[in-house]
């Protein structure tokens, strides 16, 4: 079976790849800055140190291997958009400059396939309406936005035919963390169960397991179904308010739901070019599923006490 070298595996999207490569039997390496904790997937992976500096050899992480998997980028903690801080010169370094030394560096390297994981955020602002296709013009308003879509550019200025190439723009990731880890609804949670006030939002989600299935598919499909491509992953718009909704009835919390959103037109993002090569996204059913399991655990997590019909009384 294919050795797959994935960077940035332990994080919020590269967890659920690495499992799923190794569900179906892949050999999975993963690369970054710290070792996987144990128990972080179900089956032991090997480990190689792999940064985005742009300025070291990092030939070994690549030997052996035969596809790699860019699921790493640098930002500051739960900060995508604006996730360079204060130090945009280094973002940018690290984020595009680390990035292409890596796609250069497993292309010389005799890698065969180089998935990268992209944004929607290079669409940036579009006018009102407009529905996200792979066609769409990008125009990022944001570093991040922009560093995804410069990326892009040059893996896809090093494709050939033994170098398969693709770019998955990839919508909001979610689905449950690592343990030890916060799962990226469990802010807005607390905020809601604490009564503090909560802005109306929608936005676009996929599961993590369904990103990993696109990845998998880049593997397997013949090199000119994908290669020098890039594919939309997004399945749902997630309104705060229903989103919260389900946390309510796990906890029978009295606070009032933020409204929903008025405008989420901007939000829609066809994937259909994916979708034709085999992708289904898990949708409202496992949405749900994933809502109720998140809510459990987050209550669960926080140590509320539980009323007598086995409901959290967190707002008593």
């Amino acid at each position: 079976m294919s050795r797959v070298l994935v960077s940035g595996g332990t994080g919020q999207v590269g967890r659920f790849i690495v499992e799923d490569l190794i569900g179906q039997g892949y050999e999975v390496t993963t690369g970054g800055r710290t070792r996987p904790g144990a128990g972080a997937f179900s089956r032991p992976v090997r480990y190689v140190p792999l940064s985005l500096d742009p300025d070291i050899d990092q030939s070994r992480a690549f030997e052996g291997v035969d596809h790699f998997v860019h699921a790493a980028f640098d930002h500051v903690p739960g900060r995508y958009r604006g996730g360079e801080g204060g130090d945009p010169d280094g973002f940018r370094a690290r984020n595009r400059d680390g990035t292409i030394r890596l796609f250069e560096t497993a292309r010389r390297e005799g890698v065969r396939r180089c998935i990268f994981l992209s944004s929607r955020a290079v669409y940036g602002v579009q006018p009102p309406g407009s529905v996200l296709t792979e066609e769409t013009t990008p125009h990022p308003d944001t570093l991040y936005g922009k560093v995804k879509l410069l990326a892009e550019q040059a893996l896809a200025a090093m494709t050939r035919p033994d170098f398969v190439a693709v770019s998955l723009r990839v919508t909001g990731v979610y689905g449950a963390a690592l343990p030890g880890q916060p799962q990226k609804w469990d802010g807005l949670f607390a905020d809601y169960l604490a009564g503090r006030p909560i802005e109306p939002r929608a936005g676009s989600e996929v599961h993590g397991r369904d990103v990993a299935r696109a990845v998998r598919l880049m593997l397997e499909l013949p090199p000119e179904a994908v290669n020098g491509r890039v594919f939309n992953v997004s399945d749902l718009l997630v309104d705060r308010h229903d989103l919260l909704a389900g946390l309510q009835g796990a906890t029978d919390c009295p606070h009032p739901l933020p409204a929903k959103a008025s405008d989420t037109s901007q939000w829609l993002m066809i994937t259909d070019r994916l979708q034709a090569l085999g992708w289904k996204p898990g949708g409202k059913v496992l949405l749900e599923k994933t809502i109720r399991s998140l809510c459990a655990s987050h209550i669960r997590d926080q140590d509320f006490p539980r009323s007598p019909q086995g409901k959290s009384s967190a707002h008593q």
